[in-house]
């Protein structure tokens, strides 16, 4: 075999021969890193560390301080749980659901209802499994094969998924005999995982692992009650349309019962909106709606479909801008790195906003400011409104949860909404869908679509977007009076069409590319659906165009 030249450490150069493993490699040459490396990355792509190296090139450790690297750190370690659960129970059934208090929910449903002393039992095999340092192997085996592996162990959920991947072979890690399917990256042994914890969390577990920020240390956990409870109302939606995961959803396409499930995923989104209506217009003293959540949520037509349902009630909707309410640009406050910080609350005349929504509710006419983004200042055009006796102001904004933003208003005359897409649907029962691709798909889709931005600059500017939430967003989320689940079940099928024509065009060179690519095949696992298909009214017509409320 011919020997190959690698840049490593500092540009030292190594030679090694054509077939030598990565794994062997990393370990030489990265010993002295002290946090788990899980792949290399070899000039511009990713590697597994038991894949062999076939060319020469610049080679560098990927560690869990990188997303891809945390990702596959987190789904060995879910490897290594699902093992553990059916070496102890092989009769339960694994449900891997969602991210919660920084780790990981999921559920094991056996004969006996799971309690501590069976996550002490699961943690403990699971320590066994690590100290072992087991290789975990990829195999690709004919799809036929594949099937019959999952039959046999009873998971329906992947039979139904795989049924309807064309590809003739499957890939498949193996742990101890315990075969399964991942969609994405798995660390070379189970040794990788340095760090982990397992706790009962009634009816279910949460998964516990370091976060890319500061792999070391174990994240703060924080309760999320309001959140749980958003979660357990999406699974019974779930029931409700039958479709718990792709496979099913991809039955449903297939079979031509996809727009009754539209119909009905639509009905229950309408049915929220209306609950949320009647509790507002319970709370007599109610004068301000304030409505937030992170990007591309859906918050503008729900704003418009709950003021519809304000209106049933009886109640009059006025909405207002916050936009509207931006400081003049000499007073925006500076992020830390001297760039404008407009998702700052104090980017906002809070003083303004406070003395008008004051004035409003006191039966008073305003004038309301103009902001012209052009020149960066405040104009004031004529615009005047008056809230009649039965009106209610509906504010739309990432501030919406913070106090801070209606210091001035007593809570009696405030009510808060929290919204996000916050997808229960999973590929399998051990593959979850992030909520963030979600998000990060919508607006994609509509940054292309409406605004004229390019797929690679939307996945450019996601980490800022990101940054942004969890200072001003994710952190108020259980001050809301009430959450409302934007996703639909099935908003991944239409958006699939759009998505990868964008993502499509991103270079090769980009710094995004792999995260196209990631995104990308993650969407050829669904079969498509027509837009033309979708009420116009959907919170998804957002971002696919057609809305009749949102302006394209």
């Amino acid at each position: 075999m011919s020997q190959l030249t690698l840049k490593v450490n500092d540009n030292r150069t190594i030679t090694v021969t054509e077939g030598t493993k990565f794994y062997d490699v990393v370990k030489e040459n990265f010993s002295h890193i002290d946090i788990p490396v899980v792949l290399a990355k070899l000039d511009n792509d990713y590697f597994e560390l038991r894949e062999v190296i076939t060319k020469g090139g610049e080679l560098s450790p990927v560690t869990i301080e990188e997303t891809i690297g945390m990702k596959t750190y987190s789904r060995t370690l879910q490897f290594i749980l699902i093992k553990a659960v059916y070496d102890l129970f092989p009769e339960a059934k694994v449900v891997i659901e969602h991210s919660l208090s920084k780790g990981i929910y999921g559920e094991i449903h056996k004969d006996k209802t799971l309690d501590e002393e069976d996550i002490k039992l699961i943690k403990d095999k699971m320590k066994d499994l690590i100290d072992e340092n087991i290789i975990i192997n990829k195999l690709s085996v004919p799809k036929e094969e594949a099937l019959k592996i999952f039959e046999n162990y009873r998971f329906d959920d992947k039979v139904r998924f795989l049924n309807h991947i064309k590809n003739k072979e499957i890939k498949l890690y193996e742990l101890q005999g315990r075969y399964d399917y991942f969609y994405g990256p798995i660390a070379y042994s189970t040794g990788s995982i340095k760090m982990f914890d397992l706790i009962y969390h009634e009816p279910g577990f949460l998964l516990r692992f370091p976060d890319d920020k500061n792999p070391k240390v174990f994240p703060k956990s924080t309760n999320y009650p309001k959140l749980e409870n958003i979660f357990r109302e999406t699974e019974e939606w779930l029931n409700i349309l039958g479709v718990a995961d792709v496979g099913a959803l991809n039955n449903a396409i297939d079979d031509k019962s996809i727009l009754e499930l539209i119909m009905v995923n639509e009905a229950l989104h309408e049915k929220k909106i209306a609950y949320i209506a009647d509790m507002i217009h319970e709370r007599e003293d109610v004068k301000l709606v304030l409505i937030a959540g992170p990007s591309s949520s859906g918050k503008t037509t729900f704003a418009r479909r709950l003021g519809i349902q304000l209106r049933v009630n009886g109640r009059i909707p006025i909405p207002i801008s916050l936009d509207d309410y931006f400081v003049d640009r000499d007073k925006t406050p500076l992020d830390e790195n001297g760039e404008y910080d407009f998702e700052s609350i104090d980017a906002l005349d809070l003083e303004l906003f406070n003395k008008h929504l004051n004035m409003l509710m006191n039966g008073k006419e305003i004038e309301l400011p103009s902001f012209n983004f052009k020149l960066g200042c405040r104009e004031w055009v004529g615009n005047k409104i008056k809230l009649p006796e039965n009106g209610v102001l509906v504010v739309e904004g990432i501030h919406g949860l913070n106090d801070k933003l209606t210091s001035k208003i007593p809570g009696d005359n405030k009510f808060k909404i929290y919204i996000s897409a916050l997808t229960q649907l999973n590929v399998d029962n051990h593959n979850r869908i992030a909520t963030t691709d979600v998000r990060k798909l919508r607006r994609t889709v509509r940054d292309f679509l409406s605004r004229g931005y390019q797929g690679g600059e939307t996945l450019n500017m996601w980490p800022s977007i990101k940054r942004g939430e969890e200072k001003n967003i994710f952190v108020y989320q259980e001050e809301a009076d009430v959450m409302f689940n934007s996703t639909l079940v099935y908003e991944l099928c239409v958006l699939k069409k759009y998505a990868l024509e964008e993502l499509s065009k991103i270079d090769r060179d980009s710094s995004v590319y792999y995260e196209a690519l990631r995104l990308m095949s993650f969407l050829r696992l669904f079969k498509e659906v027509d837009r033309d298909i979708i009420p116009t009214n959907s919170i998804l017509r957002e971002f696919v165009g057609g809305s009749i409320f949102y302006k394209y």
